[in-house]
């Protein structure tokens, strides 16, 4: 992994690795990254759980009533929304999103 300034973009990992429906656990400096491919998307969220630090990433994706992807936490339960760290209970945006891409067969993200 590289590290760069704050506004560029970082190489954590080979796309290659990332099918749909599998998410990576990546470190980056001090944050603890989960990113998800969910179809053709992709999504990187905070990877500890904001209720008791679980690990996100190890988490099952699953529809909200409202058809949006979410992933569960492992420990507990709790669920987000990938796309906006929204809590699905409480509606209140608790995990940070970060900006993600694929790009030249890697996957990266912007701290």
């Amino acid at each position: 992994m590289q590290s760069e300034s704050q506004n560029d973009w970082i190489d954590v990992a080979s796309a290659a690795d990332l099918s749909a429906g599998q998410a990576l656990e990546v470190v980056v400096g001090e944050h603890v990254i989960a990113i998800f491919r969910d179809a053709d998307s992709l999504y990187a969220l905070d990877g500890l759980c904001a209720h008791q630090g679980g690990p996100v990433a190890k988490g099952e994706l699953s529809k909200t009533d409202a058809g949006k992807t979410c992933v569960t936490c492992p420990w507990h339960g709790w669920q987000y929304e990938l796309a906006t760290g929204i809590q699905t209970v409480n509606r209140q945006p608790l995990q940070r999103t970060f900006p993600v891409r694929e790009r030249d067969g890697r996957v990266e993200v912007q701290i």
